[in-house]
């Protein structure tokens, strides 16, 4: 299955959720009316136990851009590992390198990250890394090359001292390092790791 490519802002309706990673106030309003308008709100119905976990499946992968074969595996990764499988599962999630370049605040969306990542702007522990989908391990650090560092998209971003960071990441200027695991507590996610693991057990 190919990654989707359309809208943004028709996929954020239909899941009900803002993937832009930025404030729209026009998209917000947007997403509490479901696809159809007034009609599409009155033919909405209650989901399935089945219904319910598809949807909250379908919303990882729209939040953190992966495809359904990637996805899955994820999923079965953490299955034969000890330990709570959803605690692990938003471990391996948060650990991409693409995410973590978001996280970093090099790139204001994930979708950035991880075209950053693909044209060889990142480096981990000094070395280029293209695939956005590589595991991050505890002290490795990140960092953009050189000349995209004097890139004007992110110059701006790096003179925002708004941009929050998360826990288990710490931040120098261009440097970032993975201090620790995440933690499900250090991060607000719009969707149920409980249902999504379901949907993967039946």
């Amino acid at each position: 299955m190919a990654r989707y490519t359309g809208p943004k802002h028709k996929l954020a309706r239909r899941e009900g959720i803002n993937i832009l990673e930025k404030e729209s106030a026009s998209l917000q309003r947007r997403i509490n009316v479901p696809p159809g308008g007034i009609k599409g709100r009155r033919m909405t119905r209650r989901l399935s136990e089945y219904g319910q976990q598809l949807r909250e499946k379908q919303k990882a992968k729209v939040i953190y851009g992966l495809l359904e074969k990637q996805f899955g595996n994820l999923v079965r990764t953490v299955g034969r590992k000890k330990g709570e499988t959803g605690g692990l599962l938003m471990s391996l999630l948060e650990t991409r390198l693409d995410n973590l370049v978001y996280r970093l605040g090099f790139a204001k969306t994930r979708m950035m990250a991880r075209q950053i990542v693909g044209h060889r702007h990142v480096l981990v522990n000094g070395k280029k890394v293209n695939i956005p989908s590589y595991q991050v391990k505890i002290n490795d650090v990140i960092t953009l090359t050189p000349d995209f560092q004097k890139n004007p998209q992110v110059l701006a971003l790096l003179e925002n001292k708004d941009n929050p960071t998360v826990p288990f990441i710490k931040k120098s200027g261009t440097i970032g390092k993975l201090i620790r695991m995440p933690k499900r507590e250090d991060i607000q996610v719009p969707f149920d790791l409980q249902l999504i693991i379901e949907y993967y057990s039946r």
